[in-house]
């Protein structure tokens, strides 16, 4: 592909390219436009991998790109790669086994307090490392009266959902009238407490974030929203800016990342990101261990890899900055938090435990249970407090 990198047409108008609509419809969609973008032939194995996953890439988030190459990490999470061809039985068009846990047309309820709304099939760009890589390119659309009103009748007849994240596609694609009115009809159930968004738009469409649609969502508080940032080079002056007008709005910011080969399984890389999120306030939550998604091959890393990632985040980072290592298991079994083991003995009431720095700490692990108590006087009043052990 070369080293040629994509850069806004000199003739398009400021008001244009800042339009978050004319975005989606400007969005790059076939290996022409790829080409032209990034004044390059494109091979036969993008081509094939575009027929079978399709493409979408915002002009804003190829500009992004550094070097148009299976080397930049902006660029491989959004062009198509003949490595998607790989198809190794592991891998499976649902891995999470959302279909099976969908009890109602587009609303997914796997864990007993929350449920999750696939409210639109539209997104900013396809990411090449989708968990829904199985839906992408297929007729877009948003939920309907209909569905909406099956949501909110499952809602009332399961009062112990509690949270209710509103997912897709991206939420943040569709009109902000239309997501106003699946918001009330959320907030209409008396049982629901908080509503979590699930939105790439601050990273691949940081224009959508507008006046309007954060006056919208400060209406429907308690609101919620994850991120989902994989790379300090998606922290941009309009990333930050868009995450800026949300916080100040009074809305908690949180970051999903995935942990992807080649892309962010660097420990510095990670590091860098998580602290510039917390610098634009936005708490690292979520590092996932890939999903074993068809088509996802070459981004594949192992727990190992995570573990090293997470002992180096734990000694360089803040507690704020340190997100929580997770796999989402196999076929609608859940998340499984994955920690370094810090454990390295036990020897009666005496743990011995493996720092930061990867030397050897003893901590003192026990219960005092005093035999008896003891009167003293404090300030000329008795007070009676526990006898001192006398293995002290």
């Amino acid at each position: 592909m070369g080293n040629s990198v994509p850069r806004k047409t000199t003739t398009l108008r400021s008001s244009d390219w800042n339009d978050w609509k004319w975005q989606l419809r400007n969005r790059i969609c076939s290996v022409e436009a790829l080409s032209e973008t990034f004044g390059r032939q494109i091979s036969s194995g993008v081509v094939e991998a575009s027929k079978k996953f399709p493409m979408a890439i915002t002009p804003y988030y190829a500009t992004l790109v550094r070097t148009a190459s299976g080397n930049d990490p902006v660029y491989m999470m959004s062009v198509p790669s003949c490595l998607e061809l790989n198809d190794p039985s592991y891998l499976v068009d649902d891995p999470l086994g959302e279909e099976a846990d969908s009890p109602v047309d587009g609303l997914v309820h796997r864990y007993k307090d929350r449920v999750l709304l696939v409210t639109t099939s539209i997104c900013g760009m396809f990411c090449r490392f989708c968990t829904r890589k199985r839906v992408t390119g297929q007729p877009e659309h948003c939920c309907g009266a209909a569905e909406l009103t099956g949501w909110v009748n499952y809602l009332r007849e399961h009062p112990e959902v509690k949270d209710v994240i509103v997912s897709g596609g991206d939420p943040f694609t569709m009109e902000t009238e239309k997501l106003d009115e699946i918001l009330t009809a959320i907030r209409s159930v008396e049982t629901v407490e908080t509503i979590r968004i699930g939105t790439r738009t601050p990273v691949v469409l940081p224009m959508r974030i507008d006046s309007k649609l954060v006056k919208m969502l400060r209406k429907h508080h308690p609101v919620w929203i994850n991120t989902h940032f994989n790379h300090p080079n998606e922290i941009t002056p309009e990333a930050i800016a868009a995450c800026e007008k949300l916080a100040d709005a009074g809305i908690p910011l949180g970051n999903q990342s995935v942990l992807l080969k080649g892309v962010n399984d660097n420990p510095e890389v990670m590091a860098e990101l998580c602290r510039k999120l917390i610098q634009m306030r936005v708490k690292p939550y979520y590092i996932f261990a890939p999903d074993k998604v068809r088509g996802t091959a070459h981004f594949q890393t192992t727990i190992e890899t995570g573990l090293r990632v997470m002992e180096y985040l734990q000694a360089n980072v803040g507690g704020i900055a340190t997100p929580l290592f997770v796999v989402d298991l196999a076929d609608g079994n859940g998340k499984v938090p994955i920690i370094p083991n810090r454990i390295v003995s036990y020897n009666g009431d005496t743990v011995m435990l493996r720092n930061k720095r990867g030397s050897i700490s003893e901590h003192i692990n026990r219960e005092e249970v005093p035999s008896q108590l003891i009167s003293v006087h404090i300030s000329g009043e008795e007070v009676r407090i526990p006898a001192t052990s006398q293995t002290d």
